[in-house]
């Protein structure tokens, strides 16, 4: 299979940033941290991609119901274009993850706030992408 690597991914919306991270030799995404949008946020994840060591950055990309492109993709889009210097970057269809992030959250049955689901999705995010990419 190869040497492992770090990934992270990003769950990317206007307020807040979910982070998930993971090793490619284990193969299970973990919801990492929430980054506001504030204008630091692309030195955040710049700083979460030296301290991980990742050599991908995954973007979560939206998509309707219909799988088309939405005003988000276009946001997550501009949003990664400014990470290019920090890591390769990755799309990976995000449809509904935040919906399912949620559920399993309420299923805990333990108190969360939104950026507990937003670095949930990011999970979500990551660990789609470890199962198409890194199949056992």
């Amino acid at each position: 299979m190869g040497r492992s690597q770090s990934l992270i991914a990003l769950d990317v919306g206007e307020r807040r940033i979910g982070v998930a991270a993971a090793d490619t030799g284990v193969r299970i995404a973990i919801p990492y941290d929430t980054i506001e949008v504030d204008g630091t946020e692309v030195q955040q994840v710049a700083e979460i991609v030296v301290r991980e060591g990742a050599g991908v950055i995954v973007v979560g990309f939206p998509r309707n119901q219909q799988g088309e492109a939405t005003a988000q993709s276009a946001y997550a889009e501009g949003f990664a274009s400014k990470l290019e210097d920090i890591g390769k970057i990755v799309f990976q269809d995000e449809s509904l993850t935040s919906v399912i992030a949620e559920n399993r959250l309420k299923s805990r049955g333990k108190p969360y706030v939104k950026g507990d689901i937003d670095k949930e999705a990011a999970a979500i995010i990551l660990q789609d992408y470890l199962e198409q990419h890194y199949a056992a």
